[in-house]
């Protein structure tokens, strides 16, 4: 079925159809109706590929994130989606898995569906996959990564405040051994979240050696789980853990407390994106927040600038500050937790 029987169903031509399905404005508003009713009872689905190929791109826009599994991201894709949905677009949503292979994969898929514009959260801090899609003229906006680049957008969080936010929060209770559990250096969130962390020994005149580093190869709850095991294993446990990710934390909080270890009394625990599993943990997890929909919500409101008007847009690196969120497993009695709300 096409836009020839719906326009004899309806008693217009082709090209009022047409109208109707672009550029709804131009056609009266009984016309409009009629053509509308039409479509609905013939259950008429318009040719998206061919539209797309007319106007060179298409009302799509693509998401890539680190990991879809990960609840902070299914936050700001709540946001993205939002954005988009208000203004007409789609959103294809693919995630890298971390991966650099996967996120080369993808960002050719989405050159391939000519989308209007992409949403990145990059896997490194090269810049070469979204320089591909810039050179293509399709606009690209940094999700929860910011951008030393003037001629391009990013909208992140100032991670290495939140490191520095956990760990000072540790050591106000009074933790002077510590192990950061954390994913792959090359994620610029994990390395910037040890660049706070160690700012916070450094301002408790301790030095490096006060926190051993504990690298896992993914940043989800199993990992977390083989870390524990491992702290486990060494016999010796520090007097408190930072997680880089809330997932990582709720997998070390299992396995500690299946091995009898009292969080916080043996061991104080904090993560990192407070998503909302995290305060109906068994023991409610510390945690470093994120506006993880605002993030969204922004990053798609300027991409979506830029693409219906490059010429007038104005670039911008938008930075939000974290929030450090205090619960049960950081906090010891007698001491005095400093630095965020309760």
């Amino acid at each position: 079925m096409g836009i020839k029987q719906v326009a004899e169903h309806a008693g217009v031509s082709p090209g009022t159809v047409s109208n109707v399905l672009n550029r709804p404005e131009r056609v009266a508003a009984a016309t409009r109706a009629r053509v509308e009713r039409s479509i609905r009872e013939l259950g008429f689905v318009r040719n998206g590929s061919a539209s797309t190929l007319r106007a060179g791109h298409s009302s799509t826009i693509g998401l890539m994130v680190l990991d879809l599994a990960n609840p902070f991201f299914t936050d700001v894709a709540r946001g993205v989606e939002d954005v988009a949905s208000e203004r007409g677009y789609a959103v294809l949503l693919s995630s890298s898995a971390e991966s650099g292979e996967r996120e080369q994969h993808n960002i050719r898929v989405f050159a391939e569906q000519r989308v209007r514009g992409v949403l990145l959260t990059p896997v490194g801090d090269d810049g070469q996959n979204a320089d591909r899609l810039s050179e293509r003229g399709v606009p690209v906006v940094l999700l929860d990564h910011p951008t030393p680049r003037a001629n391009q957008c990013s909208v992140a969080v100032d991670d290495v405040a939140g490191g520095e936010l956990a760990v000072g929060q540790l050591l106000a209770e009074g933790a002077r051994t510590l192990t950061f559990v954390t994913g792959p250096a090359a994620l610029r969130q994990c390395a910037d979240r040890r660049k706070g962390a160690l700012r916070a020994l450094r301002a408790a005149d301790l030095g490096r050696e006060a926190m051993r580093e504990l690298t896992v190869p993914a940043m989800n709850a199993r990992a977390g789980q083989e870390a524990a095991r491992r702290l486990l294993a060494d016999g010796s446990l520090p007097d408190a853990i930072f997680c880089a990710n809330d997932l990582l934390a709720l997998g070390v909080m299992r396995v500690l407390l299946q091995a009898g270890v009292k969080v916080p009394t043996d061991v104080a625990l904090i993560g990192y994106d407070d998503i909302e599993f995290s305060a109906a943990a068994a023991v409610p997890l510390s945690s470093v927040r994120q506006p993880t929909y605002q993030l969204g919500r922004i990053a798609t409101e300027l991409l979506l600038e830029e693409c219906d008007d490059p010429d007038g847009h104005a670039h911008q690196q938008v930075m939000f500050q974290p929030e450090l969120v205090v619960r049960d497993s950081s906090r010891r009695e007698g001491a005095v937790a400093q630095g965020g709300p309760l």
